[in-house]
C-alpha cells in the first residue's frame, strides 16, 4: 500500500480536543503537533487503530484515567499523566510548554456537592465517615421537622365538644337462643359523676401519689412515658404506664381504647389544650368519674357503692387506697377474683395483690407529706376488706351466671377489653334455651327440697350444685345450673369454674383410650370384657413388674370403696359397678399420657388434669360442668368433638363482630372406640351404679362419679341429643375448701348414683319432652380379649347349645343394700351375657361404687390431687375456666 493511502498517526493528548485545548495553551491558531513529532515517549505507545504492523491498540477509560490523574497530583491534578481519549495516557510537558500534557481533570475543577458524602478527597473508612458538618445539619433538621409536625398536629387537633359513647356508658343487651330478650345489663345505670368538693382529699391524693406525682406541676402529657407506650405498642405489648393523670382522662372522655399510633397522638395533643382550658382540679374530677373501678361501676361515687356500700364523701385514706389500687386492673386487684377471665385472678392472688398495692400506696401518700403519721398508722393497722360483689338489676336467678357465661366467651374469643365490654353498647345472641335453663334449675330446686334440710341438719349447710346441657355434634350449651344466684350471695358460676375432681366419671376415657391404642402387651385395641384384678387393696404395677411407690418408697395400694372379693373381672362389670382397682391398673397398662391425651381430644382442658399419676385414672382432675358435659357429648356423637360454646353473634353500632362462628367439629375418637364405650355406659344405667336414671325411660348411657371423703358426687349421661353433668359437693364458705358428704341428706355417704343422678334425670325429663327415642348407633365388636398380667387362664368348659335370646328386666325401682349381694350376676351385651360371679349392688353405690378415690401416691410425675378444695380457673372452655 502507498504512503500516502497509509492512516495518519492521530495526536497524542486525547484526540482533537485535547489538541485544540493545547492550542490555547500555547499560541493561539496553531495546530497541535501530530503524534511522534514531540518526541514524548508517549509516541511509543501505540496507534488509535491497527497499524501497519498489525498490533492492536490498547484502550483504557476515563474512570482509569482519572485515577490516574488524581495519583500524580493528590486530588485529580496531577501533571503529566492527563488521559487520552480511549483511555491512552498523555506525555508529560515537555516543548510544547506547561499546557501541554494537562488531562481533563486539571482542565475542569471539582463542584462542590450540597451533601458531601461519601466525602470527596478521603479514602478507605475515612471516605464514609460523615462530617461534623453534616451530622449537625441533619440534627437540626430532624428536630425541626419534629417541631414542624408537632405544630401542624397541635393546630389541627381539636378537643371534642362532647363526650364520647364510651364515657357515657350504656347498657350490653343478651339475648336467648330463640331471639327474644333475657336481659339489658351493664354500667348504663351504675354512673353518677360527683363534684370535686364531693370527692374526699384522701381520695384525690391517693390517685396522684399513685398515678402521677407531678400531677399539678406537669403540662398534662409525659413525652418519655409517650415514647415507652409507642415502644411497648411497636413490640405489640400494653401502653399501661405511659400516660400522665390529663392524657388519662381524655382517653376516658373523648377517644376511644384502641391501642394505635395515631390515637397516642391525638391523646398528647388534646392533653396539651384540655391542660390550658381546664384547671387541675377539674381534671382530676373528669378522671375520677370516667375511671373503671370494676364491678360495672364507672366513676369513684359508683365504686364507693359497690365496694363499701357508701357515698365517695365518706371514704376513708384506707378505703381511699383500696380503691386507688383497682385503677391498676379490677380483674387483678378485686379480693372477689375474677378466675373465668383469667386463672390468676383468683381469689387468693386477688387478695395479695390488692393488699400489696394498697399498702404501697399508703406508703406513698405518707412519703409525699399527703396524710399525718397518725392517719398513716391509722390507715395501715387494717386492710378494709370490700363488701361482696352484689347482684345488679336483673342478674337473678340463673340470669346472672348466664352472662357471666356468655360475657367470658366474649372477652376471650374477641379484641374487646373487660372495660370496653362493661362500658357497653353491645348486642349478644347466646346458646341458651329459656326452657331448659328453667327446667334445670327446677329439677335442682326440686331435689334440694326432698333430700335437704340446711335449718334442722348441719352437715346439710353449705351443699352446691352445678350443671351443664350440652348438644352433641354442635357444642351449643343449652342450659346450665350455677348456683343459688347472685341475690343470694353466690357470685361462682358452679357450672363455669373447677376444684371439683371428678371421680369414676373419668373411667370412661381410661376405658376408651385402651380400646385406642390398647395396653404395653395387648399390641393392639383392648377389648371391655378383657379382666383384671377387681379385690381391695391392690398393689398396682409399672410397665416393667414393679410395684408403684409412695414417697416414702413403700408400695401404693388402691382401694375400693368395699372389700368386696370381686375377683377377676371384665372391664364392662367393673364400669357397671364402678370398682376401681381394675382401672387404675388398666391406666397404669394403657399409659396416663394416652388417657389424657384422649381426654383432651374430647374436650377437656389439660390445665385442669391431675398428675399422670397411677389415681389419675380415678378422677383426681377437676373439669368443670361445662366441660364434662361436652366431653361425653362426643361418646354420644360416635366420637366427633365439637367445643362448647355459648355466643352465636356480637353486634356493636349495628356492625356484627368477628370470631363468633360455631366451632369446627373434629375427630377425637374412631367411631367404633365411641360406640363401644357408649354400650358400656348404657349397661352402667341398665344394670349397674346409675340405675336411678331408668325413670327417663328412654335410652341414655352415663356414668356415676364420688370421690376421696365423698367431697363431691357426680352424674354425667346423654343420649343423642343432649349431653348434662350433675356436680354435687360442700364447699366451706370462708376458705372455699371441700367438705366431705358424709351424713348429708341423712345418708351416710352420698354416691354419683343418688342425688346427682336424681337431677339428672328429672331435668332430662323435661328438655327432652316430645322428642324421639333415637337410641344409640350399634357397636361391633372391638380389640381382643387381654387379661391382666398374672390373670388364670381360662379353663375349658363345655359348649352349651345358647337359648335364642337373653333378656334381663332390671327393676324400674332399684333397691338398696349396704352391703353387695353375692349371688353371680349376668350382664349381657352386644358380645352375649358374661357370667362374673360377682354382684349386682342393687343400684347403690355400695359395695363396687363410683366412690373411693385413695389418695394419689405421689411418684415423679405426681402433681397434687386437686381434691381438697376448689382450683377455680382451671377448667374452663377458654384455656381458663369455662365460658
Amino acid at each position: 500500500m502507498s504512503e500516502h493511502r497509509r492512516k495518519p498517526p492521530q495526536p497524542q493528548g486525547g484526540g482533537r480536543a485535547a489538541a485544540r485545548r493545547g492550542q490555547s495553551g500555547s499560541s493561539p491558531g496553531r495546530r497541535a503537533a501530530p503524534r511522534g513529532a514531540t518526541g514524548s515517549p508517549s509516541d511509543s505507545y501505540g496507534s488509535d487503530s491497527y497499524d501497519s504492523g498489525g498490533e492492536e491498540r490498547q484502550y483504557g477509560g476515563r474512570a482509569e484515567a482519572r485515577r490516574a490523574a488524581q495519583r500524580s497530583t493528590g486530588g485529580g491534578r496531577r501533571r503529566g499523566a492527563e488521559p487520552t481519549r480511549g483511555g491512552r495516557r498523555a506525555a508529560p510537558g515537555g516543548p510544547s510548554g506547561p499546557g501541554r500534557g494537562r488531562g481533563r481533570a486539571a482542565a475542569v475543577p471539582d463542584k462542590k456537592r450540597l451533601i458531601d458524602y461519601p466525602r470527596a478527597g478521603k479514602y478507605g473508612w475515612q471516605r464514609w465517615m460523615p462530617s461534623w458538618k453534616l451530622v449537625s445539619g441533619l440534627c437540626i433538621a430532624f428536630f425541626g421537622s419534629l417541631v414542624a409536625v408537632a405544630g401542624i398536629g397541635y393546630a389541627m387537633v381539636g378537643v371534642p365538644n362532647e363526650e364520647n359513647a364510651a364515657a357515657r356508658s350504656q347498657n350490653n343487651v343478651y339475648y336467648w337462643a330463640d331471639g327474644t330478650q333475657m336481659v339489658a345489663a351493664g354500667s348504663g345505670q351504675n354512673r353518677q359523676n360527683v363534684t370535686i368538693d364531693r370527692i374526699p382529699p384522701a381520695m384525690r391524693w391517693a390517685v396522684i401519689s399513685a398515678e402521677n406525682k407531678s400531677f399539678y406541676q406537669d403540662s398534662g402529657v409525659d413525652p418519655m412515658g409517650i415514647a415507652r407506650a409507642l415502644a411497648n405498642m411497636a413490640r405489640g405489648g400494653d401502653t399501661q404506664g405511659g400516660s400522665t393523670i390529663t392524657q388519662q382522662f381524655v382517653k376516658n372522655t373523648y377517644l376511644s381504647q384502641e391501642q394505635t399510633v395515631s390515637r397516642k397522638f391525638k391523646e398528647m395533643f388534646i392533653s396539651i389544650k384540655v391542660g390550658t382550658k381546664l384547671s387541675k382540679d377539674e381534671i382530676l374530677q373528669g378522671y375520677l368519674n370516667t375511671s373503671y373501678y370494676g364491678r360495672g361501676a364507672y366513676g369513684i361515687q359508683a365504686a364507693a357503692q359497690a365496694y363499701y356500700g357508701k357515698e365517695a364523701r365518706y371514704l376513708t385514706p384506707s378505703e381511699s387506697a383500696f380503691l386507688a389500687a383497682l385503677l391498676k386492673g379490677p380483674t387483678y386487684y378485686d379480693p372477689a377474683g375474677n378466675e373465668g377471665l383469667d386463672k390468676n385472678a383468683s381469689r387468693a392472688k386477688n387478695t395479695k395483690r390488692s393488699k400489696d398495692r394498697w399498702a404501697w400506696i399508703l406508703e406513698q401518700m405518707h412519703n409525699d407529706k399527703r396524710i399525718t403519721d397518725q392517719q398513716y398508722q391509722d390507715a395501715i393497722k387494717k386492710y378494709p376488706t370490700p363488701d361482696p360483689r352484689k347482684a345488679s338489676k336483673g342478674m337473678t336467678g340463673q340470669i346472672g351466671y348466664l352472662v357471666d357465661t356468655a360475657k367470658k366467651y366474649v372477652l376471650n374469643h374477641s379484641n374487646i377489653s373487660e372495660k370496653q365490654f362493661d362500658q357497653g353498647g353491645y348486642q349478644i345472641k347466646t346458646t341458651f334455651d329459656k326452657d331448659k335453663v328453667e327446667a334445670l334449675a327446677k329439677a335442682v330446686k326440686k331435689v334440694e327440697k326432698e333430700k335437704l334440710d340446711p335449718k334442722n341438719r348441719e352437715l346439710d349447710k353449705h351443699v352446691q350444685f352445678g350443671g351443664a346441657s350440652v348438644k352433641p355434634n354442635d357444642g351449643a350449651i343449652v342450659a346450665l345450673y350455677g348456683g343459688a344466684g347472685y341475690e343470694n350471695g353466690h357470685f361462682n358460676n358452679n357450672a363455669d369454674t373447677s376444684g371439683v375432681p371428678v371421680g369414676s366419671t373419668w373411667k370412661p376415657f381410661v376405658l376408651a383410650a385402651a380400646m385406642e391404642h390398647g395396653t404395653y402387651r395387648s399390641k393392639g385395641p383392648l377389648s371391655p370384657l378383657s379382666k383384671y384384678n377387681g379385690n381391695d387393696h391392690l398393689k398396682v404395677r409399672n410397665n416393667d413388674g414393679t410395684y408403684v411407690l409412695k414417697k416414702d418408697n413403700t408400695p401404693f395400694f388402691q382401694e375400693n370403696e368395699s372389700d368386696y372379693p370381686w375377683g377377676y373381672i371384665s372391664l364392662r362389670k367393673a364400669m357397671e359397678q364402678s370398682v376401681n382397682t381394675p382401672f387404675v391398673q388398666l391406666g397404669m397398662d394403657v399409659g396416663m399420657k394416652n388417657v389424657a391425651d384422649l381426654a383432651e381430644k374430647s374436650g377437656i382442658l389439660n390445665s385442669s388434669f391431675a398428675g399422670l399419676n397411677a389415681s389419675f385414672a380415678l378422677g383426681t382432675s377437676t373439669p368443670s360442668a361445662i366441660r364434662m358435659a361436652d366431653a361425653y357429648a362426643t361418646f354420644a356423637a360416635s366420637g366427633k368433638q365439637a367445643a362448647p360454646y355459648s355466643v352465636t353473634s356480637v353486634k356493636s353500632n349495628g356492625r356484627e363482630i368477628e370470631g363468633f362462628e360455631k366451632p369446627r367439629v373434629t375427630r377425637a375418637m374412631p367411631e367404633q372406640v365411641a360406640n363401644n364405650v357408649t354400650d358400656v355406659l348404657e349397661n352402667v344405667i341398665q344394670n349397674g351404679t346409675g340405675k336411678n336414671a331408668l325413670s327417663l325411660g328412654r335410652t341414655a348411657a352415663g356414668k356415676t362419679g364420688t370421690t376421696d371423703e365423698n367431697k363431691s358426687a357426680w352424674f354425667v349421661g346423654y343420649t343423642q341429643q343432649l349431653s348434662t353433668s350433675v356436680a354435687m359437693f360442700r364447699e366451706d364458705p370462708k376458705s372455699a375448701k371441700l367438705l366431705s358428704m358424709n351424713g348429708t341428706a341423712g345418708e351416710k355417704s352420698i354416691h354419683g348414683g343418688d342425688v346427682p343422678t336424681l337431677v339428672w334425670t328429672e331435668y332430662m325429663k323435661a328438655a327432652l319432652k316430645g322428642e324421639t327415642d333415637l337410641g344409640f348407633p350399634e357397636a361391633e365388636k372391638i380389640g381382643v380379649i387381654q387379661n391382666e398380667a398374672g390373670a388364670p387362664s381360662p379353663k375349658p368348659t363345655p359348649s352349651v347349645e345358647p337359648s335364642e335370646t337373653v333378656t334381663e328386666s332390671p327393676s324400674p325401682t332399684p333397691t338398696e343394700s349396704s352391703t353387695p349381694s353375692p349371688t353371680p350376676s349376668n350382664t349381657c351385651g352386644f358380645f352375649g351375657c358374661e357370667n362374673d360371679g360377682g354382684t349386682e349392688n342393687g343400684g347403690t353405690d355400695n359395695g363396687g361404687t363410683d366412690g373411693g378415690v385413695s389418695s394419689p401416691p405421689a411418684p415423679t410425675d405426681t402433681a397434687e390431687d386437686g381434691g381438697n378444695s376448689r382450683g377455680n380457673g382451671n377448667g374452663g372452655i377458654f384455656g381458663g375456666p369455662e365460658g
